[in-house]
């Protein structure tokens, strides 16, 4: 009798396995069919079954909603509040309340340190060195999985350093010069390969130190710091992956270079927080820093941060307040930029660093 049993939940527990997503549908209609539900349900899709869990939490889902353009993009702002403790928020642009939500459980050890590297590389966001008036600078790096809301210890990086550059160029995560226990740290960088999980350190003299702002474009890194105190001219340099070498990059291009910079469909936009807020375009093809327009006082907060989002650029200031620019369709009036926001916040929250996860 116990060995018939046994045989009877041996063969019940194959059978449970082999069911199908969708009672009636091959496996890949049924992820044909799942994968168009919007990325703010796929929470309730992890508590249908298990086998809806699995999927949602596979490489398999974030591949397919990719290449059939599926995926949708959310943005994540790192933040210092005013008891001067990190924390994170996200925003999903197409939601109809677009409002923005605190994540909750970051790594308890990153909540008091400043000059923490902030990326994100396919469906994972990573928090990454740091340090404390109390506390050198760290190695220490942890990663979100933004398919299941969870964040874990990764592999620390090969160099202990903070207030650095990061950026994704070739599927490997950059964190580049800052401050470290050492003097070679300004002058270096690391790479983070997911494939091998293994991190490897490089060294340029030509890295320039208190790095302000970074960008990818065209394939290669761009890095900057601030004015030099005797010439005002905005100090640059260019990382070109097939010789790995940093140089300096052009004056004309690095000369209007003096704001948070984001780069949307291969065009390179900075906002002149200068005087006022004013967004504009550097054009490749005339070698020339074009006037897009002024966005209005009222709704941004400097300093801000920049993202892309399809054919809009986020502009997104102090306590998160959040304007929005279709560059494809942006109006002037008067001067000013025709924009939509998301309404001010009573937060003061300092913004570090925004990305975007598309999934």
């Amino acid at each position: 009798m116990d060995s018939a049993e046994g045989g009877s939940d041996g063969n019940s527990q194959t059978e449970q396995t082999q069911e199908p997503l969708i009672g009636g549908l091959p496996d890949d209609i049924a992820l044909s069919c799942l994968a168009r539900v919007p990325r703010d349900y796929h929470t309730v899709l992890k508590c249908v079954s298990r086998r809806w869990r699995g999927l949602v939490h596979s490489e398999e889902w974030h591949v397919y909603r990719r290449k059939h353009n599926l995926d949708e993009t959310w943005i994540y702002a790192l933040c210092r509040d005013k008891f001067e403790r990190v924390c994170c928020y996200v925003l999903d642009p197409n939601s109809s309340r677009r409002s923005w939500k605190q994540m909750r459980g970051l790594p308890s050890r990153s909540l008091r340190r400043k000059g923490i590297g902030f990326e994100v590389l396919g469906k994972k966001l990573y928090l990454m060195g740091g340090c404390r008036w109390s506390e050198d600078a760290t190695d220490e790096a942890y990663c979100y999985d933004a398919s299941i809301y969870a964040w874990t210890e990764a592999n620390p990086l090969s160099t202990a350093r903070c207030y650095f550059a990061c950026e994704v160029l070739n599927q490997k995560i950059y964190a580049i010069g800052g401050l470290g226990l050492n003097s070679n740290v300004p002058h270096s960088w690391d790479t983070y390969d997911p494939g091998t999980n293994n991190w490897k350190s490089y060294s340029d003299p030509n890295i320039v130190p208190e790095i302000e702002d970074s960008f990818v474009l065209d394939g290669r890194i761009y890095i900057r710091c601030g004015r030099s105190a005797v010439t005002s001219h905005v100090y640059a340099v260019v990382y070109e992956p097939s010789s790995g070498t940093w140089q300096h990059a052009d004056a004309d291009m690095a000369s209007g270079w003096q704001g948070p910079a984001v780069v949307l469909d291969g065009t390179l936009y900075v906002l002149d927080e200068s005087s006022g807020t004013r967004l504009i375009m550097w054009k490749k093809d005339i070698r020339e820093w074009v006037p897009l327009g002024r966005l209005s006082p009222l709704l941004t907060r400097p300093p801000c941060k920049l993202v892309a989002v399809g054919k809009s650029i986020y502009v997104i200031g102090k306590g998160r307040s959040t304007v929005v620019v279709d560059v494809n369709n942006a109006g002037n009036m008067g001067g000013m930029m025709v924009s939509s926001s998301i309404p001010k916040l009573t937060s003061n929250d300092e913004i570090l660093n925004c990305k975007c996860l598309s999934i």
